[in-house]
Formats: structure tokens, sequence, C-alpha cells
């Protein structure tokens, strides 16, 4: 049986509560959503040639800064919780919401997933993608592929009518075909005006659950896929997830509107560098 849900036409002009609707959005707010998108992915096709092994991550995070602040947005992410860096980087087993740092510099055979939020005159473009540094394991880029495949598969369910454990259920089924874990501890959340906002978009769901899909939803997908079992732990800075059997994981994440007849990625590559390996 499906759980009944609130949603709301939004003003797209002034701040939202964050009261557990789901914010059904105009053209207004379509148009902020692709502004912020399209400079978040600017941001992350920019940073192509600069992951390479050397580079630490603090100065990847001092690019994503001040590529944020000359293209007229802030970063999100900077002061947010007491979070005191301008995007998240996260190494091999690092699952998610890795500290950038002067001491942690790239090494060959690292994947690393950059996820960066703008806000753009008061939208949230939030994406996060892949890199290989150097000379990648099989074992690794064949993750790295997969974990797209699941974003994109997730993605395409996204239509109008759909339910949103479809997203999940998707995911999942493709992921676990491949015996990896799926993490279950975080998820896709719905943005906009808000940083984080209601649905949460699970990517391990059962298929027909869940909210229905309708015209104006705006949330990230955003499937963490491990190598091995799905199970993560948070590091002593309350920031860090890992994986608990120190496997690798991988992730991507796209920010999307649901629209009359299926759906808008507004975090799409500019410049086509959807997945690695990239042309750097």
């Amino acid at each position: 049986m499906v759980a009944m849900t609130d949603y709301v036409i939004a003003d797209d002009t002034g701040l939202l509560p964050r009261d557990g609707t789901i914010k059904l959005h105009g053209p207004a707010g379509f148009d902020g959503m692709r502004k912020a998108g399209r400079l978040a992915a600017e941001i992350l096709d920019a940073l192509v040639p600069l992951v390479r092994p050397g580079v630490t991550t603090a100065a990847i995070d001092d690019v994503v800064r001040k590529m944020t602040l000359d293209g007229g947005a802030v970063p999100a992410t900077l002061g947010y919780r007491g979070y005191t860096h301008s995007c998240c980087i996260s190494i091999n087993h690092v699952v998610c919401h890795g500290i950038p740092s002067e001491g942690r510099a790239l090494k060959d055979g690292d994947i690393v997933n950059i996820d960066v939020t703008p806000l753009l005159d008061g939208w949230h473009g939030d994406s996060s993608r892949m890199y290989l540094v150097g000379d990648v394991p099989l074992k690794a880029r064949r993750l790295v592929e997969v974990t797209y495949e699941c974003l994109m598969l997730g993605i395409a369910k996204a239509q109008p009518g759909a339910r949103l454990g479809d997203i999940g259920a998707a995911i999942q089924a493709h992921a676990e075909r491949q015996r990896y874990g799926v993490v279950r501890e975080f998820c896709g959340h719905g943005l906009g005006r808000l940083f984080h906002d209601s649905p949460e978009v699970i990517h391990a769901a059962t298929a027909g659950t869940g909210p229905e899909l309708k015209p104006g939803m705006f949330f990230t997908i955003e499937p963490m896929i491990n190598l091995g079992r799905a199970a993560v732990k948070i590091l002593d800075d309350g920031w860090t997830a890992v994986t608990r059997d120190r496997s690798l994981s991988a992730q991507f994440e796209h920010s999307i509107g649901i629209t009359e007849t299926g759906h808008e990625i507004f975090t799409t590559s500019p410049a086509g560098l959807h997945c690695p390996p990239y042309a750097g």
C-alpha cells in the first residue's frame, strides 16, 4: 500500500519551509535549477585535468571554491552544519563526505568522487562525479562504470506517474547483478531553494512503492555502490563515511526535475564528460 504524501505548489520567489512536503516547482524553478546545475557540471568538467597523482585534495577544493565564486555562486557546503570546505572528495573506500586536506595527495590507482553544490541565485546545483587517477585496476574501473549505469537506469525510471521506489529498484537490481553492495545509510533528496528537502530517494527499494512522481518535483539521484558489502561507518570526524570491509566505493549524482513528459537532468556535463575515462 502506498503511503499518502503531501504536495505543495512552491513559491519559487522566496525561501521555502522544510516541512516534509514535496514541492512542485514551476518555470522559474526550472530556470533557476538549469543555471545552478550547469555551473556544477562546468566545475566538475574543469577538474578533469587537475585530478592526477600528486595533487592534494585541498588544492582541488581551492579550485572548486574559486570557480564557484567566479560563477556568481557560493559553495553550499561551506559552513553547512560546521563543514569548512567547498566540496567533498571521497577516495577509494570512502563512500561519501570525504574532507579535503593538504595532507592527502592523490595516488596512482585511486578512484575519486568529487561532490559540488554551488548555490546560485538561491538555487542549489548538486552533482558528483567519479575520476580515475593514473593507472586504475580493472575491477575499480568496472565498479565506476556500473555505478554510472545504476545512476542512469534510476534516472530512466523518473517519469510522471511512476513511484519513487521504481528508481531504487532499478539501481539495486543492476548493482546486485554484479554482486555489488548498495549503500542504504545515505540517499538522494529533494532540493531547489533548500539544499536538502523531501522526498528521500532510496537507492535500494521496491518498485511500485513510495510517493508518486509529479511534474515539478526536483531531487537528486546519487547511488553509492560498494565493491563489497553495503555496510558503512562514520569516522570520528563526524563526516567521512567509509565501507566497513574497506572495499572500494563509487558514486555519481545528478539533480533532476520531473516534467510533464519525463524528466530533465539539470547537471549534464556541457563537455560530454559524463563517466571516465575522460580525455585529459
